[in-house]
């Protein structure tokens, strides 16, 4: 791997659970942008085993979400994030984030931890009446992923930027209370679509069975495009259909770069001169191209286990140091200092001390 990482504008930190299978919803809410930042930006791309584990502490879950790392890192991978130019790395891999996790609890209340908004959804979403107090602690977990690596931004969705603003308020009570260590990380809000499934009536997602994988095979794209939803009151070709919201069209302008075709079929459509076989016929030739180069890229990787554990190790080599150089700094500035070692800096890293706190 090359260093690139120093000639950027700033850190961020971004990451994935590992839950499975990565679809286009995926791709447009937040893969597309990774491979757009991964050139400005110096990237940190966390796997939050962890945070899995806020939901799903079964043991067979555990051994699920093992597998899926390397799906996530297959998925990201596939899409274009390079790792010669992002850090990939597990987050249980860091033990660091964990003891920061545990020094950022005691900043924070547990009445503001209950104001976060997607606390509340995935405990109303999940059915869950009395929550873990780890998982009632996961915005702080989440804290310490962000500032473990000390970044500067954050990339998330307009309803994410609460967990961004209680990160911004740990960073800022650590550093009047104990001194300047974190920095306060900025929200970096961007255009984050939420892609209709294929049946038309929610969010494209794995649950629902209305996803299109990132990984699916030609015939696959087709026979889950031809079952698409459309108009349902356009019961023949030559009856006039509606354009705006019909997912065939939806997908279209994500994922068919010939504008012209596109507006020359939603034109024909409005007008009843084009039957939904020729829509979705063109739709399927349209995103198995947009996923060809995902397939090869994947099928590269996949001939080549050994490299996978190799992006993990390499993001690794780099994400552990600086998580344990920020420990250091949060525990020296506390006066955590340890009875053992004459100084955190050579206890966490081997290396003889600049200073020695008192």
């Amino acid at each position: 791997m090359t260093d690139n990482h120093q000639k950027k504008k700033g850190r961020i930190l971004t990451g994935d659970r590992p839950t499975g299978k990565f679809h286009l919803g995926h791709y447009v809410g937040t893969l597309r942008n990774r491979v757009k930042l991964q050139d400005e930006y110096d990237t940190f791309l966390l796997i939050a085993d962890y945070h899995s584990l806020t939901t799903h502490p079964e043991k067979a879950d555990v051994v699920r979400t093992r597998a899926n790392i390397r799906e996530a890192v297959l998925a990201n991978y596939a899409a274009g994030v390079d790792p010669d130019k992002v850090t990939y790395y597990v987050q249980s891999d860091v033990p660091e984030t964990a003891e920061l996790t545990l020094l950022f609890a005691m900043l924070v209340t547990v009445p503001r931890l209950e104001r976060i908004p997607t606390l509340k959804d995935v405990m109303r979403d999940q059915h869950i009446e009395q929550p873990s107090s780890g998982l009632m602690n996961y915005p702080v977990l989440q804290a310490a992923d962000i500032l473990a690596p000390r970044a500067d931004l954050v990339p998330v969705g307009k309803d994410q930027e609460s967990h961004v603003e209680l990160t911004r308020e740990i960073a800022r009570r650590f550093n009047n209370t104990f001194g300047a260590v974190f920095p306060e990380p900025q929200a970096l809000i961007g255009d984050v679509a939420t892609l209709v499934g294929t049946d038309g009536q929610a969010k494209m997602s794995k649950s629902l069975g209305n996803a299109i994988f990132l990984d699916d095979d030609p015939d696959a794209v087709k026979q889950k495009v031809f079952n698409m939803y459309t108009d349902p009151k356009r019961i023949r070709a030559d009856v006039p259909g509606t354009v705006e919201g019909n997912p065939v069209f939806i997908y279209h302008d994500a994922f068919n770069p010939n504008k012209e075709e596109v507006d020359d079929l939603k034109d024909r459509y409005r007008k009843g001169k084009v039957g939904d076989v020729e829509v979705k016929q063109k739709l399927t030739v349209a995103i198995n191209n947009f996923l060809e180069p995902f397939r090869a890229r994947r099928a590269y990787l996949e001939a080549r286990p050994d490299d996978v554990i190799d992006i993990l190790r390499n993001g690794l080599s780099r994400a552990r140091p600086i998580a344990q150089e920020t420990l250091t700094l949060a525990r020296e500035a506390m006066g955590l200092t340890s009875v053992v070692y004459p100084s955190l800096t050579e206890m966490y890293t081997g290396r003889a001390p600049a200073y020695s706190a008192d």
